[in-house]
């Protein structure tokens, strides 16, 4: 008899323990939808550890049953699966959207307790679909495993990637592709564009009713205070400033921050047409459809502040009966991003940089060294590497007197403060990366897997991009950039 055959009387559970609270909230912010079934589905890529930590039973995820699970070919015990309603500023401009390729099998409440959705990326046509088909195709099904579970080891918040299992068949986009479902897990997928699609289509009440199941998911403490939603307002702005200072930290451009890809718990989301930075540049952008650079690398935080505005004009009605007094609330809670920003990207310059005391003059240290990378065209990730290693970059940076002259500058910050040497070296190696997920990486990866259906390319990189910081030997073919291009690196959002 053949596993599929066995399925229905084996049924794994693998140990789910499904919940569905969002179901509680208004009808209009969801669909209740099946997963198209796939043709052939086979299991390609699963995240044992995070497996593990979620309390699945990692040991008998091996075969054809388990792609029937992480495929949708099969619904698990106690999932009701949903499409999700929301909206967004996309580039700037409003529209009404919804989960037009996935599909939210439910909330899974692990042992410890702790609540994460468990959503099911390509997994077909939803009544948000458009015209779309609804499914997804192999190559950004893997990358989005790759860069979030890079972004994890990183310990930067991203949702994160359990699985991925091919379809047996092909999806249509430029040329014919293999088609692909995602199993994602989130903290939850509640947006800034969740709360403008309940202020556009909702009433007072279905705003409230979100606004209070989001506290009590994400913010519980925001309960104690006379204004519940003045502190979630506060405590997202906070977590968004957070979370936008880690992806500058290291690089990262996320290519599409539209409202609908912001979310409340302050993951990472989205992986479409992201990139990590390899010649230093603020104005560095990567995604095919980002023509005049509004989600380029040094416009990020002020487009994080702008999608915190559209969520706080959605709360005003919550933050005060009185409009005036409204929008004051508002505007000083967002008025904080700067200064909240500022402070975690200064201190984690410090960090990358050796520095444990504060001195006045040491943004003006970092800023004038992203000058000259800039004009140096260096390597962002390799030139913190080289100065952990307390050597000069190589290449034009060494011998560039501006670069020579800040490199004394820097030196000599070192030694007013009292930690010694080794010890500001141990912070620069805990802060730096020595691997990122070099795009021409990726990219080498994912050609191995659509060309030849090899896997041992990304097997590698999944093992070096574990442990960013280790620093090791085996690390070092990876800190190698690109080859020299006449073109500039080019994403997609691959849909």
């Amino acid at each position: 008899m053949s596993d599929k055959n066995n399925f229905e009387k084996n049924k794994p559970t693998l140990g789910w323990r499904f919940d569905n609270s969002y179901l509680d909230l208004p009808g209009m912010l969801y669909t209740q939808v099946l997963p198209t079934k796939a043709r052939s589905p086979e299991l390609v890529l699963f995240n044992k550890n995070l497996a593990e930590s979620l309390g699945l039973r990692s040991d008998i995820i091996n075969g054809e049953i388990e792609a029937e699970i992480f495929s949708g070919n099969h619904v698990p015990e106690g999932a009701q699966p949903i499409a999700q309603a929301y909206a967004g500023h996309q580039f700037g401009y409003f529209t009404f959207l919804g989960d037009g390729r996935a599909i939210l099998l439910g909330e899974h409440v692990t042992p410890n307790g702790q609540r994460f959705d468990i959503q099911l990326k390509g997994s077909g046509i939803t009544p948000y679909s458009r015209r779309g088909d609804g499914r997804a195709a192999l190559g950004p099904m893997v990358r989005e495993y790759i860069i979030s579970e890079a972004m994890h080891s990183l310990g930067i918040p991203t949702t994160r990637s359990l699985a991925v299992s091919t379809t047996g068949e092909s999806v249509s986009r430029e040329k014919r592709l293999s088609g692909a479902v995602l199993t994602r897990v989130a903290a939850s997928h509640i947006r800034v564009g969740t709360f403008e699609y309940v202020s556009q289509k909702g009433s007072v009440e279905d705003l409230k009713r979100l606004a209070d199941y989001t506290i009590n998911r994400h913010y519980p403490g925001s309960k104690s205070f006379i204004n519940p939603y003045r502190q979630l307002l506060k405590a997202t702005v906070r977590r968004q400033a957070q979370l936008i200072a880690k992806w500058q930290l290291v690089g990262f451009v996320h290519g599409v921050m539209n409202t609908d890809n912001m979310t409340i718990s302050g993951e990472t989301i989205d992986y479409g047409p992201c990139a990590f930075i390899d010649t230093y540049s603020s104005n560095a952008v990567f995604s095919s459809i980002d023509n005049n650079g509004r989600y380029a690398y040094g416009n990020q935080p002020k487009i994080a502040v702008w999608n915190l505005a559209r969520f706080a004009e959605t709360l005003l009605i919550l933050l005060h009966k009185e409009p005036p007094k409204a929008i004051e609330i508002a505007e000083t809670e967002l008025a904080e991003f700067s200064s909240l920003y500022q402070t975690c990207w200064t201190n984690g310059m410090r960090s990358k940089l050796g520095i444990f005391n504060e001195e006045e003059k040491d943004k003006e240290l970092f800023d004038h060294l992203l000058q000259i990378m800039q004009k140096n065209n260096a390597d962002y990730t390799n030139t913190f590497l080289e100065l952990t290693q307390m050597r000069k970059p190589q290449g034009e940076m060494e011998q560039n007197k501006e670069f020579v002259d800040w490199y004394i500058i820097w030196r000599d910050r070192l030694t007013r403060q009292s930690q010694s040497k080794s010890q500001s070296i141990q912070l620069m190696k805990d802060s730096n990366p020595a691997v990122i997920p070099r795009n021409h990486r990726v990219e080498e990866a994912l050609k191995a897997i659509e060309e030849k259906n090899d896997y041992s390319i990304l097997n590698a990189l999944f093992n070096i991009l574990e442990k960013p910081y280790a620093h090791t030997i085996d690390q070092l073919p990876y800190t190698k950039p690109p080859s020299p291009s006449d073109k500039p690196y080019v994403t997609f959002c691959g849909t």
